[in-house]
């Protein structure tokens, strides 16, 4: 009967898969996939493409300013009464004809009324085609540049939460995938709780163990059964943030077949790697935020250049809504602007444009040397964890002989059950620690792959 106890203590000892959790294999990496689809699904990225989409517009808009623009007008007047022209026709005349008529014995030269002339038109219509070009307008130049400039930055923008997007990715996954590793452990702590109980309950039968022992082994079982449903609402929270992540439903499930040992030995060729931060579009994006500023420095003072445009009326105007030969007309002609006084407001917009360029610059000075010392940070955190990670190795390994040696001893009568629990104790905590520390390298590494900007976002 003992050596049948023995026996089946031995094999329980082995440290099982977690449940649910998917074999490994060496060619699988699902995460790529789980990072595209965040890319395609993520609701905050859909927005800033959304973002960008309306600053291409605006750049379109800027563009066809420099096109001639059309537009039909038509205008109606009538009046009556108000200021008037006096034209004495008559009185200038009329005597005239009255001799002309008397020598010619006709009546050729009929006599004239005097008239009046009104300043406001009566049943009056302009209706025309006015198309207007912009000649010379500095303006519009450098409008259309700080478009191009803005749809820069809004690309650096998207960029920059890609890149976000994709260590919030891993860090969610590897915190899963702990958090499976973690319901295993514990669960194989349980495992072997029970199996410790059923042990001591036939010595006890058998008139060679404890009653307390039994006691001890029902704590410890709790103890194990509160853990593993702990671990698993963690998994459970773990699973609800990733999915929210690709804005899909939280109970969809994940595939958990990654390859963690290859993505370890990636991580430690981040160690070596170039200069920190050197292509973070943040970096990008202030640089050309400075630019930005300096093109409005230019634009505000190129205020004293003349502005000078062209313009074509094709139309017809008369009275009484009229339209022929007579009433149709073109008309052509150019505009000229210039600036004499404006109470030294041009000035004042070149001293704030001059002080927000100087801004930009600090802020770009101030943003190398944050993102200097934060890639600096993720490699020395990377380097700190790889170090932990072989420690717990270390750990787990003295843990697992240790283990064997204790219920060795305790089969054979050298060892108390206490010391038993111990071992198992130091094992579970082992594992975890070991589990831990291999996915915070993982993590780290995403850290650092944000950090240098060098993850691949497929451009």
């Amino acid at each position: 009967m003992r050596t049948v106890l023995i026996s089946c203590t031995i094999f329980l000892f082995w440290f099982p898969s977690a449940p649910g959790v998917a074999q490994e294999t060496q060619q699988s990496n699902p995460l790529e996939g789980y990072v595209k689809d965040a890319f395609k699904n993520n609701l905050v990225l859909q927005q800033k493409d959304v973002s960008l989409d309306k600053a291409m517009l605006a750049l379109q808009s800027a563009r066809s300013l420099f096109l001639p623009s059309a537009g039909f007008q038509l205008s109606y007047q009538t009046a009556d009464g108000g200021r008037q022209i006096p034209l004495p026709l008559g009185d200038l005349l009329n005597g005239a004809y009255a001799t002309l008529n008397q020598l010619t014995q006709t009546q050729a030269f009929p006599q004239l009324e005097n008239q009046s002339i009104t300043f406001l038109p009566r049943n009056f219509y302009d209706a025309k085609v006015r198309t207007t070009v912009p000649v010379l307008n500095t303006d519009l130049i450098y409008n259309k540049q700080i478009s191009q400039q803005q749809v820069r930055l809004q690309e650096y923008e998207v960029e920059t939460y890609q890149r976000e997007l994709v260590r919030n990715v891993k860090s969610a996954y590897f915190n899963y995938l702990n958090a499976l590793r973690a319901v295993g452990i514990y669960q194989s702590s349980l495992t072997l709780s029970l199996e410790g109980k059923r042990v001591n309950e036939k010595l006890v039968e058998n008139g060679k163990g404890l009653p307390a022992y039994i006691i001890r082994a029902n704590s410890e079982i709790a103890a194990a059964q509160a853990q593993v449903t702990q671990a698993r609402q963690q998994a459970e929270n773990a699973k609800l943030y990733f999915n929210s992540l690709l804005n899909r439903d939280g109970s969809s499930d994940i595939d958990t077949a990654y390859d963690a040992d290859a993505a370890l030995t990636l991580a430690m060729a981040q160690l070596s790697g170039g200069a920190p931060g050197a292509e973070r579009e943040e970096l990008k994006a202030l640089q050309q935020a400075v630019k930005l500023n300096e093109t409005i420095v230019k634009m505000n003072k190129s205020y004293a250049i003349p502005k000078l445009s062209g313009f074509l009326d094709l139309g017809s105007q008369a009275e009484g809504w009229k339209y022929n030969s007579d009433s149709r007309y073109y008309l052509a002609g150019l505009q000229m602007e210039v600036p004499l006084f404006a109470g030294n407001r041009n000035h004042n917009k070149v001293k704030q444009a001059n002080l927000d360029l100087k801004n930009a610059q600090l802020s770009l000075a101030q943003a190398q040397q944050q993102l200097a010392l934060s890639s600096s940070v993720s490699v020395n955190n990377l380097k700190s964890a790889w170090e932990t990670y072989l420690s717990s190795k270390a750990r787990l390994a003295a843990a697992e002989t240790y283990q064997r040696l204790i219920e060795r001893g305790f089969r054979a009568g050298t060892n108390t059950y206490i010391e038993t629990v111990d071992a198992r104790g130091q094992l579970t905590a082992a594992r975890l620690a070991f589990t831990i520390s291999k996915y915070n390298v993982l993590t780290a590494s995403a850290n650092v792959e944000r950090e240098m900007a060098s993850y691949n976002l497929g451009k």
